[in-house]
């Protein structure tokens, strides 16, 4: 297996273009921390994006910013807080959940698509992606978007780069939008409520005008892993949401969100931010040993069901919820998900439900055996195969990432 180090976007366009002229594919990686996401692959080469790191240009006052895809996420953040700013979709660190080491990238998050528990409130990685320029499987160079908030011209191309797992085009500058960082945060946190009553707490706080940025529960399995004693300590079901902004407002809201929820405990800031670090990792709140990990998009009103199914289904199941329960985890022992990963009674499970699930975490030999995403439709599928032949006739480009022979 050879690896190919391009400095710029030239040689990387150079490389694809070899690449696609010999039928040679390409694994596309740049920190490499997220080779675990997906379908496994077997490639004769890989194309080491690493080297295209650097800042191309911050604008604090226009929060606009632009980087190429191999700049650690490490070094953006501390860019950003140095300006009182962040990147408002608050990229998850998997890199414990994925068993991977190393620099988390930007090339990788916007790549796929990755939001931790901000997202139900600020959106995705996806809807702050201004531009992008990229080598698609041609080996030509092409560009989408600008560097301005106000933008519009031409279709919008960075909704279907992000999230398509360097299926595509490998990306070699990327644009963001940047957004200010809250002064304070505080989370509210109510103890002892069931999965029902406390997914019913979180939609009466999101749909409150107190501006809630995460919401989110935890039973008291995951409650008592937490390294937060205010979580961990009660030894009982812990429900969270979130308030940042000026602290007089914060103060203010979380009055007013006890007077609607009842009496909860109030997590300062440090607390925040760590809990919530926390919830996007994912792994810390999970049980130990070989795990193989599920996440779950359902209606959020049918959550608690869900997880009860998998319960019923799945006697080593654990779950916790985040996005007012648009999101569930789901941890399986591996032993009892057997060799599809439990896929069968997972989506079984979710068939009713209004929703999708993703393999995320789990051995090589599941993730080759089971479909890792959600099965399309036969319509839906046929189409991603025609993008895919638009971008990359020859299938040089992560192939079989997303599933077989795509």
């Amino acid at each position: 297996m050879s690896t190919f180090t391009p400095s710029d976007a030239r040689e990387t366009a150079e490389t694809v273009a070899w690449a696609a002229a010999e039928g040679r594919a390409l694994e596309i990686v740049a920190g490499g921390t997220k080779r675990g996401l997906g379908r496994p692959m077997t490639t004769e080469h890989v194309l080491d994006v690493s080297r295209l790191a650097g800042v191309v240009t911050y604008e604090p006052a226009e929060l606009v910013l632009t980087v190429r895809p191999g700049e650690r996420l490490a070094a953006i953040a501390a860019a950003l807080e140095a300006e009182g700013q962040m990147l408002a979709f608050e990229p998850p660190d998997w890199r414990q959940l994925l068993g991977s080491s190393g620099e988390q990238t930007l090339g990788g998050i916007v790549a796929c698509n990755l939001s931790g528990p901000r997202r139900l409130r600020a959106g995705a990685a996806r809807d702050f992606v201004l531009g992008f320029s990229a080598v698609n499987g041609f080996g030509e160079t092409w560009k989408a978007g600008g560097k301005v908030v106000k933008n519009v011209t031409g279709y919008d191309m960075a909704k279907l780069q992000a999230g398509a797992y360097g299926t595509l085009s490998v990306l070699t500058e990327i644009t963001v939008k940047t957004t200010p960082r809250p002064a304070t945060s505080c989370t509210l946190a109510l103890a002892g409520l069931d999965d029902e009553a406390a997914i019913a707490a979180l939609a009466r706080g999101l749909n409150s005008p107190f501006e809630v940025t995460g919401a989110a529960h935890l039973p008291a399995r995951s409650a008592r892993r937490s390294g937060v004693g205010a979580v961990a300590g009660g030894a009982a079901a812990v429900t969270l949401l979130r308030l940042e902004g000026p602290p007089a407002s914060v103060a203010w809201r979380a009055d007013a969100l006890e007077a609607l929820l009842g009496r909860a405990v109030r997590l300062g800031d440090a607390e925040t931010r760590a809990v919530w670090r926390e919830l996007g990792a994912v792994a810390p709140l999970l049980g130990p040993g070989r795990r193989v990990v599920w996440r779950l998009c359902p209606t959020p009103s049918r959550a608690a069901s869900l997880a009860g199914a998998c319960r019923a289904a799945f006697d080593s199941a654990e779950v916790f919820y985040d996005w007012g329960g648009g999101l569930v985890w789901l941890a399986l022992d591996q032993a009892e998900a057997a060799d599809d990963g439990g896929a069968a009674r997972v989506r079984a499970a979710i068939a009713g439900m209004g929703g999708h699930a993703t393999l995320i975490a789990a051995p090589d030999s599941i993730r080759a055996a089971t479909p890792v995403f959600q099965p399309e439709e036969r319509g839906v599928a046929l189409l991603g195969a025609r993008v895919k032949r638009g971008f990359d006739p020859r299938a040089i480009l992560n192939p079989g990432r997303l599933r077989e022979g795509l």
